[in-house]
């Protein structure tokens, strides 16, 4: 079993992704000129990206990604869309994407499940917990049939399903301290030093809850996508 990535940039990898899915990942690298391709492998990870979902001068490879996305949602194609693949995905399949009203989110932020949660093959179990935010965008209006997952207090919209096997984040399971400490060292935050700090100090938590999603999305492409 194989997961087609989709990275963005060289400072938003797979992170703590790529040891805990025990599957290999074929990364595709756009921003150096690897092809997006027309279908995905056994399941699809699409990572996160300075860009906003509708700047496509300055990521010309977000169409295809895109179509990627809304092509594996159609043939039921495990998909986990991080960040800025998760504003990829709501935009290929319909939904609404803008510049947040609440200005910029970043560091270790509370993140909520809602009802539908309890009974999500990847978010079961999980009530408040702490996850990486880093992102000034927002998922304003989900696709039509999109379950809300997880929601927060800057932005509603945290996590959703698509279909059967379509997972969407707003959040970074996959970031450690030491990818965020790299983001806001490019960042100019003011506040760089306290949040790489606050970060660091959920490490513990973070793993704790984040690595059993993974585990279990990875199980979900084991599965070809199907129910259990």
């Amino acid at each position: 079993m194989r997961i087609t990535v989709i990275e963005h940039e060289a400072e938003a990898g797979l992170g703590y992704l790529g040891e805990w899915l025990g599957l290999d990942c074929d990364v595709v690298r756009p921003y150096v000129g690897e092809e997006v391709p027309g279908q995905a492998a056994d399941g699809l990870i699409v990572l996160g990206g300075a860009a906003a979902a509708w700047e496509d001068e300055r990521s010309p490879w977000q169409p295809a990604t895109r179509d990627l996305l809304r092509r594996a949602v159609a043939e039921g194609t495990p998909t986990l869309a991080v960040c800025l693949g998760a504003q990829l995905l709501t935009t290929a399949c319909g939904g609404t994407v803008e510049r947040g009203a609440n200005g910029l989110e970043v560091g270790a932020c509370d993140v909520v499940a809602l009802p539908a949660a309890a009974s999500d093959r990847l978010l079961a179990g999980i009530g408040t917990a702490v996850a990486v935010q880093y992102h000034q965008d927002a998922m304003t209006r989900l696709p039509d049939g999109a379950v809300p997952l997880m929601t927060g207090t800057r932005y509603q919209n945290q996590a959703y399903r698509l279909g059967e096997s379509a997972w969407a984040v707003q959040f970074h399971p996959e970031a450690t301290p030491e990818i965020f400490a790299r983001w806001t060292e490019e960042s100019g935050l003011e506040t760089a030093t306290e949040l790489n700090t606050q970060v660091k100090a959920a490490e513990g938590a973070l793993v704790a809850t984040w690595r059993p999603v993974a585990e279990a999305f990875a199980d979900v492409v084991r599965s070809g996508g199907r129910g259990v």
